[in-house]
């Protein structure tokens, strides 16, 4: 890329959406705005800013261009990333929290709000950053959530945002490094009101095949084994122990597993289950109830 030293703020947007196309990046004009504000700081508008570049802004975004144009997921450049009305800190080690997640929040907030419990007792399993239960707890203040994470890396940062994600609002939650088959079934019997997880779903050919800022997300994030429903099975299984009757199983699901969580719900004892599209028209969400 030549030096955007001098140019409008226009036209380096411009130069620097062109090298993300043709490094293959989608949502070139997207991303080319979101690391002009990185490189100018908090309140820079490319749309809005008159004066040519500074030297220092110009190379900061030459820099932050070259790393998105090598496909390095434009939330780890970032360091945060907004989910909900709230921001999250993400990079290296953890699943990036995706808009298509939200839908799954929302659907857990809803099934908490109709059970009409002051106190509820939620489970965030696989929780990565935390945006689950960050997000059930936004919505439903009352609500004692732990979320639990194996990943040591991922921890660090899911333990960060428990913490201050919504400090604002005076709102924590608790962040347990842990498996998280092996702390629901260690719960206590029929403690938890509704669990929820955005589990790894890839399946073997799946993870073969990559889009290149997806490879650089933790594997251990994503992979769900041979046919994507390991973590499934595993944690419908587990939850029916921790899991009050009454109470709420809800899964993050791939676009082609509706069928396959429904009957694997079905298998271990769920009933009540229905599903939601997210907001691009794909199954999203499975949730299951357990029988009184």
């Amino acid at each position: 890329m030549v030096s955007l030293a001098g140019l409008a703020p226009r036209a380096a947007v411009r130069a620097v959406a062109a090298e993300l196309r043709t490094a293959g990046c989608p949502d070139a004009d997207y991303d080319a705005q979101v690391l002009y504000t990185l490189a100018a700081g908090p309140g820079h508008d490319p749309r809005l800013d008159r004066s040519p570049l500074p030297a220092g802004t110009a190379a900061r975004l030459e820099q932050l261009a070259a790393r998105r144009a090598g496909r390095e997921p434009l939330q780890y450049i970032a360091g945060e990333w907004d989910f909900l009305d709230f921001t999250l800190k993400v990079g290296p080690g953890v699943l990036c929290p995706r808009a298509d997640t939200e839908v799954v929040c929302e659907a857990a907030v809803t099934l908490l709000r109709n059970m009409n419990t002051t106190a509820p007792r939620v489970l965030d399993l696989c929780a990565g950053t935390g945006c689950l239960g960050l997000g059930v707890k936004r919505f439903v203040p009352g609500a004692r959530v732990t979320c639990v994470e194996k990943s040591p890396a991922a921890f660090a940062y899911l333990k960060e945002n428990a913490a201050c994600a919504l400090a604002s609002r005076s709102l924590t939650v608790e962040a347990v490094l842990a498996d998280a088959m092996e702390y629901a079934a260690g719960c206590p019997a029929d403690s938890v009101d509704l669990a929820v997880s955005n589990p790894p779903y890839l399946t073997a050919g799946e993870m073969v095949v990559l889009q290149p800022e997806t490879a650089r997300e933790p594997a251990m994030a994503l992979a769900g084994g041979n046919d994507g429903l390991d973590f499934y099975r595993a944690l419908a299984n587990a939850c029916r122990h921790s899991v009050r009757p009454g109470g709420w199983l809800v899964f993050e699901i791939g676009w082609r597993q509706q069928q396959a969580v429904e009957d694997i719900g079905i298998a271990a004892g769920w009933r009540s289950i229905a599903a939601r599209r997210d907001y691009g028209g794909n199954p999203r969400v499975v949730w299951m109830q357990k029988p009184e």
